[in-house]
Order: C-alpha cells, then structure tokens, then sequence
C-alpha cells in the first residue's frame, strides 16, 4: 500500500470507536514529494522532530495553506524557540522552566500564540528528556502562572520493549488529575494501545511512510 492507503488503514482502525483522536503524520526525514499525496487528500495535521528541517521544508507550504497545522515532536534547544514560535503551531516537548519563560518571550515578541503539551518521562528513564511525574504538577502550575502558556495537554514516550498500555494509562490519571484534556501518546508501534487508554493525539510515521532510510 502507498502511503495515502496506509493513512486511510489506520483512520479507519480509529474511525469507529476513537474518532476524535487526531493523526499526527511525522514526516521527518520525508520530503515533500512523500509528503504531497497527504495534503492533497486534506490531511492537516504532520509533526517534525528538527526545526531547521522544518523551516526549510515546510516554510513555502504554510504560506499557501494556513489551515495546516505543524507539531514540533523532538527536544528543543532554547535558541531555536523564535523559529518554533513563528512556525509551528503546537509544542509537544515542552520539558523545563527556562524553555517556558523563553516561550513566553518569543510568543509576546510576535504576539502569536501556540498550543503546548509537557513532555512527561513516565518511565524514570535517564536517557530521555522530560518532567519527572511527581514535578507535572507544579511544573504546569508555574507554565500556567507564570508564563501563561497555552498547555492543553500531555506528551508521553513510553520505554521500548515493555508493554505500554501501563504508563499510557498512568499518563491518562496524571492528565485527568491536571484538568488537561489533550494526550498525546503511542506511535506506529503502539498507537492502538495509546488510543484505549485516551490518547487524542497518535504520532505516526513509519506506519505510514515504511521504513526511513
């Protein structure tokens, strides 16, 4: 199957009990040759994980369709957040108080407004970014009081090679217990997994693309 197949496989696996979850197809590594079929069918929501192969791939297409909405996925250096807040339209690895207070400066500075999901290490693990799960918290309090972002949710990515469904569902109490009501969790692997435990946003790439190179 192409890619627009493979698209349409998985919205429909969704389409009759998870309709409300939306699709983010990540397209790093793709270019817009890959990409095309999918905004021709109306697909409007894909994700990047690098800014700078963002800016050069995406800064033409926004230009002629304002309707597409951009996620940033990867860890974030602090000096790239002017380009993210004239970019993208959603954060999903907001992970520290200083990339918040720089958010806070780049939105004001352009006066545009962007939707954020703290990234959350749900397994402890010391080789991935995030916020630990006893600081979400106080950490969501500080965006909300202190620099007024605009968080609607949580982003989780699980450990490899251990049932997910466990820390999905964990990140779900811990979204629930915030008052956020967007989750954004499971990938091509797991995304089944993540929508049954509540995800509203899945992060697909490989199931839709094949394998990158």
């Amino acid at each position: 199957m192409d890619s627009v197949d493979n698209f349409y496989h998985i919205k429909n696996q969704l389409k009759t009990n998870f309709n409300n979850t939306k699709i983010i197809v990540v397209t790093k590594s793709f270019n817009l040759d890959k990409i095309n079929p999918l905004l021709r069918i109306g697909h409007l929501h894909f994700g990047e994980n690098k800014v700078q192969e963002a800016v050069s791939k995406w800064s033409s297409v926004l230009k002629k369709s304002c309707d597409i909405n951009l996620h940033l996925l990867g860890h974030l250096q602090s000096n790239k957040v002017s380009e993210v807040v004239g970019l993208f339209n959603f954060v999903h690895s907001l992970d520290s108080e200083k990339l918040a207070i720089k958010f806070k400066e780049a939105e004001n500075n352009i006066n545009r407004k962007l939707k954020y999901f703290i990234q959350v290490n749900i397994g402890a693990e010391t080789q991935k970014y995030g916020i630990p799960v006893s600081e979400v918290s106080n950490f969501l309090k500080f965006c909300r009081n202190e620099t007024h972002l605009n968080v609607i949710g949580l982003m989780c990515i699980p450990p490899i090679s251990i049932n997910p469904s466990n820390y999905f569902s964990q990140l779900k109490e811990l979204s629930t217990s915030n008052n956020l009501s967007e989750l954004s969790m499971g990938m091509s692997n797991d995304y089944m997994e993540a929508v049954k435990c509540g995800a509203t946003f899945v992060r697909i790439g490989s199931a839709i693309f094949g394998k990158r190179i």
